[in-house]
């Protein structure tokens, strides 16, 4: 059987997806969800080690994202190191204190005290990986020249999702941070010009003391309309 062809003068290959019986497919949807659902933002970090492996599979598992025209239109920053992790802490604990303290609204504030955050954010510097995900709105060729991406913030909200899945899959918990504005983290990490903070992870063991907000995620009929 053929297993390569040319269509339009580019390769293409067979493609086979593994399918299970109806009552396995039922079974696995349940558990995937059963296990997400045990997923949290954690704000509580363990200064715990693991190997470098772990995040490379991490970040090869959030590349395998779909991008608009295959530009996969992201780059993933990886911080180690305590002299970096202390600078980013500083800026964005700058930017949060004002926003707390002047940009945020009386109504934004009172959503987010159930959750119990707070300007400080001491897991930047303890969490023993932060990942920064950059958006690159464009590619610099060789020659110069730019070379447009497409649909660049859907495409790293999906890569995005896939991450913190793989985190969760690899027994390790995650926060999504966004400090506003964000403009430090190109300057800190030296990011070219087309490439613009989106997300900013601390990656680690949640802390032998870890507390999360008692909150629900909503019910199936409250996210999801039917159109039979």
């Amino acid at each position: 059987m053929q297993n390569t062809k040319m269509i339009d003068g580019y390769p293409f290959i067979r493609y086979k997806k593994e399918t299970y019986p109806l009552e396995t497919m039922k079974q696995r949807c349940h558990n995937y969800h059963e296990w997400m659902e045990q997923r949290r933002t954690v704000r509580d970090f363990s200064n715990k080690p693991f190997p470098r492996e772990v995040i490379e599979n991490i970040l090869l598992t959030a590349s395998s994202a779909p991008s608009g025209a295959h530009k996969q239109p992201w780059t993933f920053c990886v911080v180690t190191s305590g002299d970096l992790k202390r600078q980013i802490r500083e800026a964005a604990e700058k930017e949060e204190k004002e926003s707390y303290d002047n940009r945020m609204s009386e109504e934004w504030l009172e959503d987010l005290r159930p959750l119990g955050t707070e300007w400080q954010k001491p897991f930047l510097e303890i969490a023993p990986y932060l990942i920064i995900i950059f958006s690159r709105s464009y590619e610099i060729l060789e020659n110069g020249k730019k070379h447009q991406n497409y649909y660049v913030k859907e495409s790293t909200g999906i890569a995005c999702g896939f991450l913190l899945s793989a985190i969760h899959n690899a027994g390790l918990v995650a926060l999504t941070h966004t400090p506003s504005p964000m403009n430090f983290l190109s300057e800190l990490l030296k990011r070219p010009q087309n490439e613009k903070p989106f997300l900013l992870i601390p990656v680690g063991y949640a802390a032998d003391e870890c507390w999360v907000p008692d909150i629900k995620r909503k019910e199936l009929m409250e996210i999801a309309v039917w159109h039979d």
